[in-house]
């Protein structure tokens, strides 16, 4: 009987393929490699090791999760996200602290925990990303991080001579109460690094809130350290300026030159335009901030600051107008309107007038989108993202004559929430749109598949819902994993206009050419001008 049943699953299964042969002189691509015959016949053996289900049953199943029956229980679940659409807070502190001179951002925590944040930065801007860590293991989890600290802030400063050192925390030190402030009191009291170096910490559990509380919580914290001790005195001229967790290095360098055309003195709180746009020019540096560390100590003497998120650093504001006593302006110069109202206000606080250079920028900007703007209008979109980059994008949509369908922010507030509304609401292509907050990308692709489409507009991971739903893909935001250089371009101001409206009219007429590539079927408007 044993032998029968052993002849029954030896007749039944695919064996073990012996070892693949190699020859290194023929070096195949993994998107061909994967499909030979050996690798085919692994894999099949792979599904019977695990049981896995018949295609059939997955194709069922598959058909199932598009109906509206399971977006009804996708909605229905509480305890369980699924690719949210965002990151943990460690990620935004060590975004925002690589923007300042001689910074080394530094994770108490894990080993692992750094090698992530590392990686996720270096896969997005394509260039190497300087952070260190405690290296903290079982041993720390029992009886805490100090000694790992210690060792860590004293080997930092020594190999890699900092002048600041930014410190942020991972869930382990969380989960076990580490005394940040008390931890660097006393490595500087036992001389593991000089008492002058500024050493700003920041509490950034991953397990609340997302990489928008870590980038606020730090950028605070820095702030709040080198001005330490400090009170606001005459006023030094200047205006501070802080774009957020912006992803496009482009924002920082055309910022820049706007304020240069209105011969405007500032500080950049936190450019990082260097750290992930270095030239490569055969010297390695380690450290590319260019926000000095004089002026971030000088930046409590500026005339204000303006912020571009206001709902990404909300700690710092009310910091700065609180502590320092400093006005502080909220602006998205994104899209005409937005732009129009930030180059308002800089004519505004300067007393010149609109540079001509500008004047004709923004003549081309709404040019640009006169000749395209009938081929988005009326289309219909989902987009998700961080809440600023959501509605900076939503007031541009609107201003093409798209209409928003589904908003999904899955590290929403009330306040945004409301502050988008009224902005829909306002607009007869916002009639049709429903902010999801607090929800995932899976409840995205049951909002897709149920209230299909047009347009999809996100970071990466919208690559699976393109794939799924076979809605066009626009990718604008963070991460982009998958595409190379997007981040060198700028998409605030007129320029930034221009940019946005061609990714999004250039994916619909890259679709409109998919859907007519069939000689002799769908061909019939396979044009060449469009």
């Amino acid at each position: 009987m044993t032998q029968n049943n052993n002849e029954n699953t030896q007749n039944s299964t695919t064996s073990a393929p012996s070892n693949i042969p190699s020859n290194p002189h023929e070096v195949q691509d993994h998107f061909d490699l994967f499909h030979t015959d050996p690798y085919q016949k692994l894999f099949e053996y792979k599904r019977q090791f695990e049981g896995a289900h018949s295609q059939e049953k997955i194709e069922e199943v598959a058909e199932w999760t598009k109906s509206w029956d399971y977006r009804e229980k996708n909605f229905a679940r509480e305890a369980l996200t699924i690719n949210p659409a965002k990151a943990c807070q460690p990620l935004g502190a060590l975004f925002v602290a690589s923007g300042f001179e001689g910074t080394l951002p530094y994770s108490h925590g894990s080993q692992g925990c750094v090698a992530y944040f590392r990686t996720h930065l270096a896969r997005n801007y394509k260039e190497p990303f300087q952070a260190v860590s405690s290296s903290m293991t079982e041993d720390a989890a029992v009886f805490g991080g100090y000694s790992n600290m210690k060792d860590g802030l004293a080997n930092s400063y020594t190999l890699y001579e900092p002048k600041m050192i930014a410190l942020c925390t991972t869930c382990m030190a969380e989960v076990i109460g580490d005394d940040l402030g008390g931890f660097i009191e006393n490595a500087k009291h036992e001389a593991a690094i000089p008492a002058e170096v500024p050493v700003p910490y920041a509490h950034t559990p991953s397990f609340v809130g997302s990489h928008l509380t870590g980038y606020d919580n730090m950028l605070k914290s820095i702030l709040s350290c080198l001005t330490k001790g400090k009170e606001p005195e005459t006023s030094n001229g200047k205006y501070n300026f802080n774009l957020g967790f912006d992803p496009y290095i482009g924002n920082i360098r055309e910022l820049k030159r706007i304020l240069q055309l209105f011969d405007l003195d500032y500080t950049i709180l936190s450019d990082n335009a260097d750290t992930f746009d270095s030239p490569n020019t055969g010297d390695f540096q380690m450290y590319n901030g260019l926000t000095s560390l004089d002026d971030t100590a000088d930046s409590i003497n500026a005339e204000g600051t303006f912020f571009f998120q206001k709902h990404t650093t909300p700690k710092t504001q009310e910091y700065i107008e609180e502590k320092w006593g400093q006005e502080t302006f909220n602006f998205r110069p994104f899209g005409i309107r937005g732009t129009d109202e930030f180059i308002t206000k800089l004519s505004e606080i300067t007393g010149k007038s609109v540079p001509q250079e500008l004047v004709e920028e923004r003549g081309r900007a709404v040019d640009a989108i006169t000749d395209s703007q009938a081929w988005i209008h009326g289309k219909r979109v989902a987009l998700y993202g961080d809440p600023d980059h959501v509605f900076g994008l939503v007031n541009f949509l609107l201003e093409l004559g798209a209409e928003p369908v589904h908003i999904v922010v899955t590290n929403s507030n009330n306040k945004f929430e409301k502050e988008l509304q009224e902005v829909l609401d306002a607009s007869m292509y916002g009639q049709k749109a429903t902010i999801w907050g607090k929800k995932d990308l899976w409840h995205l692709r049951s909002l897709m598949f149920t209230e299909p489409v047009d347009l999809l507009i996100g970071n990466s991971y919208g690559k699976y819902l393109w794939r799924d739903t076979e809605t066009p893909l626009v990718r604008i935001g963070y991460p982009i994993f998958d595409r190379h250089h997007m981040h060198r371009y700028e998409t605030l101001g007129y320029r930034g206009a221009i940019n946005l409206h061609n990714w999004i009219v250039n994916t619909i007429l890259d679709e409109l050419d998919r859907k007519t590539i069939v000689s002799g079927k769908t061909d019939i408007s396979f044009d060449l001008i469009r």
